[in-house]
């Protein structure tokens, strides 16, 4: 007997369903699908994508699946009725269908807060196509009318808020997300990591405001929207309003059925997804489990499969929610899973902070500290694919591993286990993705895709994935890709020489000719790196600024206060009486907190957003030069002082260490890189810890190269040795350029010269005896640099469009900052502690001077 199975609802959760049916080609049934919108199912989790240049059509999910003969889509005729007496659906049409089993995934609706004027236009929620398609029409239509950027407020702070702020920006609009608790992301984040979280929107340019409810939306006598006034009595100026405040499962159809539904709203289901009458499924965001309703697609698509078994005869039950999140925002990396607010009795977390690169996570673990329960990333996700599947089993080692920068305590080695969830959004464990490569021949993550849909929807499973395929081919013998990320097939050395070839110069058109997607944060930076090398423009020209890292985008250290620090080249370690001057007076002037760097440089904490043109125009007039602190680049050629003062001393080791730094300045580079100059063999510059070391004898220079500290501290090997000075930078020079074009993304010269045939023997052949044949070229590549050279912030002191990346809020960009605050310790401006801040005895942003006094 053919079953008639009838979804109400065409979304995702619904997809999913069709898609686990049509996988059973030997299941008698037929299956029709009720949408409301006019459209193909789509994919509602990447809709921001819609402003990154992609159409309707590309949001589509796999229309093959409706292809199936069985399978019928009904579009645009939503469901008005059901019979349960009669077992069939009226539409809006007044057709009527049939069933057998009923599955109810109608979703849930955008909510709109209780505000005065929040249906006026001008007023928008996020959540279909529909939504963002008026939304773009209208911010297009009043940036023509006003002449200006639209200033968009964004009323919830949320994920969903902060991607729509994302989408507004992404449209050159003005956005400020207001919040009504005391920090973004409250359901996801505790306060710390709520705080990092605001640190990294503002810096992107979004403006925030937490500890603010609406009460009214302003209209102006055009009827258009010219602001939000707030519970204090205040107001804020505003051109569009969007309401990101949650959603509402739709369930007034199982209510006016009789179906039992919760009290706070959703359809009841038990663990099988059947609700009070047995012939009828709830699936998705509609349903409401254990008294709870969920909005995210992970745990609808858990029930699309289970309800997909039990109407095929099965027995599969849904196993609750999976609440892991992942904030889809380039250049903002946060994710929280598990039991991230620690509420398991006994709980302990584990945190780790980076007081530098405004890193926040934390783990929650057993009260043995042997089980992870949970944890928060901000700032730095990257281990979330490695985590995430662990929750509820052993670490398995330190959980330090996972908090720490790369090389610090090193991760647990061993095997994921095979029931681990490798990717929740589709439920699939490690052990199926094993399955996939050994029994149907996987070889990659697209081939993992299509045979399991792991990683197919929000991609955070990836990185994991590809793991685990890598491992598993190694056991079989087989060869494993090098692919740079899921949008580039190529290594980042087969890219560089695709884009030297081509002439391609911006993202756009090298992902259109030689990846897929609209790219990742993988894949942005290291291209931005690449065209930086090959082209020589500015960081921040054009379409190549939005791939910048988070602190290349304002060409300064984020601190973890949300401050920035300020590094001016010294070539060398050398500076005048008047330099020394003019920084201490700008330090002076501005309150910031000075210190001496390992790299012979004075580093300046503590400038807010606004000040840094100010702080660099002064430099730049004094004639100083960005330090690239910031950039994966050449940061500094640390030198002794040489045969010039110490009686030690073989060779000018300061005036060569002024020529290297010279010389490589703004060199963009797969890491960061770090040279030494040593007058003799006493090496007081600690030459052979560095990328390149160089150290003076009596028969000429021996440079060394591969060498790093850290928490993996490597020395450098040997690689030439009696080297007059144009021989030294001849052999520095195909160094470098050989390194930048054949290393893998973020990996540092140690480790390529491990990875490169024959090690450092083989690198002697390639850059000492010419023997293949390129030398030739990468001293043409590196003289190209050395004259296409401009000092990054002097330019952009030059170009106002550049500039007006620099205001802390982006409707009042010269407004300081009311979250920095300060205390005085031995003489100088330091962060304030949460304690501090408590006691109220610290200076706000704007009084640090008085700090000093």
């Amino acid at each position: 007997m053919t079953a008639r199975i009838l979804v109400i609802g065409a979304g995702m959760v619904a997809h999913r369903l069709a898609d686990s049916l049509s996988a059973r080609a030997d299941a008698a049934y037929t299956l029709t699908i009720l949408g409301d919108e006019g459209r193909h199912p789509y994919d509602r989790v990447g809709l921001t994508r819609f402003f990154d240049g992609e159409d309707a059509d590309a949001l589509s999910l796999e229309r093959t699946v409706l292809e199936d003969p069985r399978i019928t889509l009904v579009a645009g005729d939503p469901a008005e009725h059901i019979d349960r007496d009669r077992r069939s659906v009226r539409t809006r049409s007044g057709e009527e269908f049939g069933y057998d089993h009923l599955v109810l995934a109608t979703g849930s609706y955008a909510a709109r807060p209780p505000v005065d004027g929040a249906e006026q236009p001008g007023c928008f929620v996020y959540r279909t196509l529909d939504d963002v398609e008026q939304l773009r029409d209208h911010v297009r239509r009043r940036a023509r009318e006003l002449g200006r950027p639209v200033r968009g407020t964004v009323i919830g702070g949320g994920l969903l808020g902060l991607e729509a702020a994302g989408a507004l920006q992404g449209m050159d609009a003005e956005p400020t997300v207001i919040q009504s608790s005391d920090r973004l992301m409250s359901a996801q984040l505790d306060l710390p990591a709520g705080a990092s979280l605001r640190r990294l929107i503002e810096k992107r340019g979004i403006g925030v405001r937490t500890g603010a409810r609406t009460t009214r939306v302003l209209a102006g006598d055009d009827g258009e929207v010219r602001g939000v006034e707030f519970k204090d009595g205040t107001a804020m100026e505003a051109d569009v309003v969007i309401f990101t405040v949650g959603v509402r499962p739709r369930d007034e159809l199982a209510r006016s059925a009789g179906l039992t539904c919760a009290e706070r709203g959703g359809v009841e289901i038990d663990a099988a997804c059947r609700t009070s009458d047995p012939a009828i499924m709830a699936i998705g965001e509609v349903a409401s489990y254990q008294g709870m309703c969920v909005g995210l697609v992970a745990p609808g698509y858990a029930m699309a499969e289970v309800a997909a078994d039990r109407i095929l005869g099965g027995d599969a039950t849904f196993g609750g929610y999976d609440l892991s999140t992942k904030l889809k925002l380039s250049g903002v990396d946060v994710a929280s899973f598990g039991d991230a607010f620690a509420t398991t009795p006994g709980a302990l977390d584990v945190v780790y902070a980076d007081p530098v690169s405004g890193v926040h996570k934390k783990l929650v673990l057993s009260d043995d500290a042997k089980t992870l329960l949970g944890g928060m990333l901000v700032g730095d996700a990257s281990a979330y694919g490695s985590l995430r599947p662990l929750v509820g089993g052993a670490l398995g080692g330190d959980p330090a591993a996972y908090l720490m920068p790369e090389g610090g305590v090193p991760t647990p080695k061993g095997e994921m286990p095979d029931e681990a969830v490798v990717c929740s959004c589709a439920n699939v464990s490690a052990g199926r993705i094993r399955e996939a490569v050994h029994e149907e021949g996987c070889t990659d993550v697209a081939g993992i895709k299509g045979c399991t849909r792991a990683g197919a929807t929000c991609g955070s499973c990836v990185v994991m994935i590809k793991g685990l395929v890598g491992g598993e081919l190694t056991k079989m013998g087989k060869a494993v890709s090098n692919a740079m990320c899921e949008h580039f097939e190529m290594s980042r050395r087969q890219l560089f020489d695709a884009v030297h070839v081509s002439g391609l110069d911006t993202f756009s058109a090298i992902i259109e000719r030689f990846g897929t997607g609209r790219g990742c944060d993988t894949c942005k930076p290291a291209i931005a790196s690449i065209l930086s090398v090959l082209t020589g423009k500015h960081v921040l020209d054009g379409e190549n600024a939005t791939l910048q890292d988070t602190n290349d985008h304002v060409m300064a250290n984020m601190q973890k206060d949300g401050s920035y620090s300020v590094v001016p080249r010294m070539p060398g370690g050398e500076v005048t009486p008047e330099g020394l001057i003019v920084i201490g007076e700008i330090a002076k002037d501005f309150g910031l907190y000075t210190k001496l760097t390992g790299g012979q440089r004075i580093d300046m904490f503590g400038a807010r957003l606004d000040e840094l043109p100010l702080i660099w125009q002064r430099l730049v007039d004094a004639g100083f030069e960005s330090g690239h602190a910031y950039g994966k680049s050449l940061r500094t050629v640390k030198s002794c002082v040489g045969s010039t003062w110490c009686r030690y001393g073989v060779l000018d080791s300061v005036g060569m260490a002024v020529q290297l730094e010279l010389r490589y300045r703004g060199l963009r580079s797969p890491h960061k890189l770090k040279v030494g100059v040593s007058g003799c063999a006493r090496e007081c510059a600690e030459a052979r810890g560095k990328d390149v070391g160089v150290i003076a004898t009596e028969t000429g220079w021996n440079v060394y190269v591969g060498g790093n500290g850290g928490f993996t501290p490597r020395h450098a090997e040997l690689l030439a040795e009696g080297l007059d000075d144009e021989s030294l930078l001849r052999i520095i020079d195909r160094f470098f350029m050989y390194y930048i074009r054949t290393a893998d993304k973020l990996q540092r010269t140690a480790r390529w010269i491990e990875d490169l045939d024959g090690g450092i023997e083989g690198l002697k052949e390639v850059l000492l005896e010419d023997s293949l044949g390129i030398c030739a070229d990468l001293d043409a590549a590196m003289d190209k640099h050395v004259d296409d050279y401009e000092d990054e912030w002097a330019a952009t002191l030059a170009d106002p469009d550049k500039l007006r990346r620099f205001g802390s809020f982006v409707n009042a960009p010269t407004t300081p900052d009311p979250s920095l605050a300060y205390t005085a310790e031995r003489g100088q401006a330091r962060p304030a502690s949460s304690e501090e801040r408590a006691s109220g005895e610290v200076l706000i942003a704007g009084t640090r001077l008085e700090v000093r006094r």
